[in-house]
């Protein structure tokens, strides 16, 4: 591991495990954990660091001094990869999807704030340039630069979330995580044991590809994990009455923050799945909690 990772790797906090006690668990006998992967860092939090930390010592590996990325105006990727660059020493440029507002938003201020160069593009021009998938596919790249897929979805970044699974200390019968890109669940289906079943639940509406993407990532096929369609909420970032009023009751009572755009669409799922009998008696499920608390100032209180 390049030095410099090593030295802003030693400045996060553990990610702990905490048990979820709700009468509802009880109930049904459920026995409910979360993977709390929000307190790694104050920036560079939960999945966002797992996917970026190989990649980012193989662009310092090779003598890349520049990584080019994409994402939306709030993106969680390009904050934490911003504020990560500008920590180690790199550069970082990023493709906006969308036209550039009067105001930027507070995501967007932030990393242009790290040094992060940014450059919007049409929505159809954002879509073609998920087709690059290599970190050096991207054209007109030039030798010290290194292309970074939307949310760093690379098989690098499976060894990042395998450190995650392997962090988990108790035995499990389930594993979940929420779904963007489909990277992290890609690397939990890789390390999680055998006998543990992996679910992830999407955010994006019309998110079938999700699963030919995720098993692109695989090194070999597996069979033990799903992803449930059926918690979007009607499309990414999008939310109603009923996922805001179960986020600030759950808040209330563990105080743990959930942000609405990916772990409060996994937790609303999970207890709702509880409630209709979906998991058997004395299972114990693990949920991850994905980081990307930043992106919550997108959302009125």
């Amino acid at each position: 591991m390049h030095p410099e990772l090593i030295k802003l790797e030693k400045t996060f906090k553990p990610s702990i495990l905490t048990k979820i006690d709700n009468p509802l668990l009880a109930r049904y006998e459920i026995e409910l954990w979360m993977k709390r992967d929000e307190l790694l860092h104050r920036v560079i939090s939960g999945n966002k660091w797992r996917k970026l930390k190989y990649s980012l010592d193989h662009a310092l590996s090779i003598g890349a001094d520049t990584i080019i990325s994409m994402g939306g105006p709030y993106s969680n990727h390009l904050h934490a990869l911003a504020y990560a660059g500008k920590s180690i020493g790199l550069k970082t440029k990023a493709f906006i999807r969308g036209e550039q507002a009067e105001t930027l938003t507070p995501t967007l201020s932030d990393i242009q704030k790290w040094g992060m160069e940014l450059r919007f593009v049409s929505r159809p021009d954002y879509r073609l340039l998920r087709q690059y998938k290599g970190c050096h596919d991207l054209p007109g790249l030039k030798p010290e630069q290194y292309w970074l897929p939307e949310g760093g979805m690379q098989p690098l970044a499976l060894t990042g979330v395998a450190e995650l699974v392997n962090e988990i200390d108790v035995s499990y019968d389930i594993l979940c995580a929420p779904c963007g890109t489909g990277t992290t669940l890609a690397g939990m289906i890789n390390a999680a044991p055998d006998k543990v079943s992996v679910m992830g639940f999407a955010t994006l509406k019309n998110a079938d590809f999700l699963q030919s993407d995720v098993e692109s990532l695989l090194p070999k096929a597996c069979t033990n994990w799903q992803i449930n369609h059926n918690y979007h909420f009607g499309g990414f970032a999008k939310t109603n009455p009923a996922l805001m009023t179960f986020i600030e009751d759950f808040e209330f009572k563990t105080g743990i923050i959930l942000e609405p755009v990916y772990t409060g669409k996994m937790m609303y799922a999970l207890y709702d799945l509880i409630a209709k009998h979906a998991f058997k008696p004395g299972q114990r499920i693990i949920a991850v909690h994905s980081g990307g608390l930043q992106g919550k100032r997108g959302f009125r209180p």
